[in-house]
Formats: structure tokens, C-alpha cells, sequence
């Protein structure tokens, strides 16, 4: 197979990733280069995510690349992409799952519990807002977007008391020190494919098919699916507050998910085991909705 180009934001973090799947694919004989890309996503800064299209806007270029050619696979963080592909797109996942859990980044490695009353929290995650401010009413949060050393700084120039990160993306930039906690699933359930990388490739890519399912790890695809078909059948996006964490034992899945009202009011939760990852998916989304979703998920608008 000659040299492929695969397609990744610029952002230290998403190069980072990009570098996992060219190690993966060496591994295998496989001789890749990055295309470097900008993406609305990176530059749209002065605006929340859901105000300007969501976190499709960090594949959207990506994906184009694909389809016109100038790259044959695209490197993503799973949680970044809509959880409908687009057509003339696969999807999988790459290698074995992070740590999928949210990190607690504070001066002095203060923990979440030991926060005091009125801290202020940067994150732009409206999961993660909802989620904390469940716990911790007491709290204030602020929109905090740019890539992860942009946060970090903000955060050590004071505009935050602290930071919600993902672990994941920490751990690959050999930030793991900044991490002050890693909160718990119970506390902040981690968002769908949290910690998963992604790879995309054109569906009519056959070779590509093959070449890839050899570097998906087989509990983590099961997992994400699992994760990612509750979202669809829910009709989730960036704008809904929804946590969704599948672990998987033998033939056994066990999915987690919790939706949040909008203003932090209430939450609801179920937690399903099956084998087949989209059928529990899907069931989990219809004991939400029989638990009154729908009612929440029209506060959204």
C-alpha cells in the first residue's frame, strides 16, 4: 500500500493523537504523513460551541479532505464527532480507550469537595456544567475555550479558580501532573467516546476497511458504539447535557447514561447491561424517554 495521508487539526493535543495512529499503523507496515488542517472549530473562539454549529466544526475539514482526496484518513477525538456520520464516511476506533474520566485541574491541587463556596469553574462543556453544578450548587462557571495549554494558562493567569479537562487529553500531552483529581463517573459521567481515539476513512475504501479493523481494539469499539447509538437515539448533541459510559466484560456491556436538565435542576439516570451494542444503546435512550428525556431535552431550545 503506498504512503497515506491522514488528515488532523494543529492543535498540539489533536497532533498528539495523529501521532498514535501513525505509531499504531508503522506497527503494522504502514508508511503515513499528517496533513495539518485548520478547523472552524480552532478558530471560532469568540463564541460557545452550540451558538456556531457544535463540535462538528472540528471535523468538518477534516472530513472534506476525504472526500476530495487530499487525505485517505482523518484522526479525531471520538467525542468530537456528531454522532451521525456523514455520508460516504466511516468511523471506528483506534487502539484501546484513555482514561475516559473528567480531570479537576485547581491551583494547589485543591479537590472538587475541597472547592470553596463561590469558586469559579472554566469549562465550555455544558455535561460537565450541568453535572458539577448538581453536586455543587455553590459554584460559578465560566466559558473557557482554546486548546488545552490556552486553558491551562488562563488558568494560571487567575481568570479561573479551576479547570475541567478531560484526563485523556492531559495524560497525552504528558500533563498528568496538572490533573489536581480525576472525578469520578458517579460525579461527572464522562461524554460519549470520552478518551476513544477515531479514525475516519471514505466508506468506499475497502482496503482502508481492513487496514483500520486492524487497529481497533475490540472492547473499546463495543463500548463507543454502545455510547454513540444511545446519543443518535436520543437525538443528542453538543447542546445536551448527557453523560454516556459503557464497560464492557466478556460478551457483557454495561452502559451508564445520565441526562441533565438544562438549568441543573434535575437529572435522570439508568445504567442497562446487553451484548449487542446498538440495541443497548437504543434501550437506554427509551428508558430516558420513559423517564421523562423528552421533557428535558425540549428545555434545550
Amino acid at each position: 500500500m503506498p504512503n497515506l495521508v491522514i488528515a488532523t487539526r494543529e492543535s498540539p493535543l489533536a497532533l498528539a493523537q495523529a501521532e498514535r495512529v501513525r505509531a499504531m499503523l508503522a506497527d503494522r507496515g504502514t508508511r503515513t504523513t499528517l496533513l495539518r488542517l485548520s478547523t472552524e472549530g480552532d478558530e471560532r473562539l469568540d463564541a460557545p460551541l452550540p451558538a456556531i454549529g457544535g463540535k462538528g466544526l472540528f471535523v468538518k475539514a477534516l472530513e472534506a479532505a476525504l472526500l476530495d482526496g487530499r487525505a485517505q484518513l482523518a484522526a479525531h477525538s471520538m467525542k468530537d464527532m456528531p454522532a451521525e456520520q456523514p455520508d460516504g464516511l466511516v468511523a471506528t476506533t483506534a487502539g484501546p480507550r484513555a482514561d475516559a474520566r473528567d480531570a479537576l485541574v485547581a491551583p494547589g491541587g485543591a479537590t472538587f469537595d475541597a472547592l470553596p463556596g463561590g469558586a469559579c469553574i472554566g469549562t465550555s462543556s455544558l455535561r460537565r456544567t450541568a453535572f458539577l453544578r448538581l453536586a455543587r450548587p455553590d459554584l460559578k462557571f465560566a466559558p473557557a475555550r482554546g486548546n488545552v495549554g490556552t486553558r491551562l494558562r488562563k488558568l494560571d493567569a487567575g481568570q479561573f479558580d479551576a479547570l475541567v479537562l478531560a484526563c485523556a487529553g492531559l495524560d497525552r500531552l504528558h500533563l498528568a501532573r496538572r490533573v489536581a483529581e480525576r472525578l469520578s463517573p458517579t460525579l461527572s459521567l464522562p461524554a460519549a467516546g470520552q478518551g476513544a481515539l477515531a479514525v475516519e476513512y471514505p466508506a468506499e475504501r475497502t482496503d482502508l476497511k481492513a487496514l483500520v479493523a486492524d487497529i481497533t481494539h475490540p472492547a473499546t469499539e463495543r463500548a463507543v458504539a454502545a455510547e454513540r447509538a444511545l446519543t443518535r437515539a436520543l437525538g443528542g448533541d453538543c447542546t445536551t447535557p448527557l453523560g454516556a459510559y459503557a464497560t464492557v466484560s466478556g460478551q457483557s456491556i454495561t452502559l451508564a447514561a445520565t441526562l441533565a436538565a438544562p438549568d441543573a435542576e434535575r437529572a435522570l439516570h439508568v445504567t442497562l447491561t446487553g451484548a449487542d451494542p446498538e440495541a443497548l444503546g437504543e434501550r437506554a435512550a427509551m428508558a430516558l424517554f420513559a423517564l421523562g428525556a423528552a421533557d428535558l431535552l425540549a428545555q434545550e431550545g
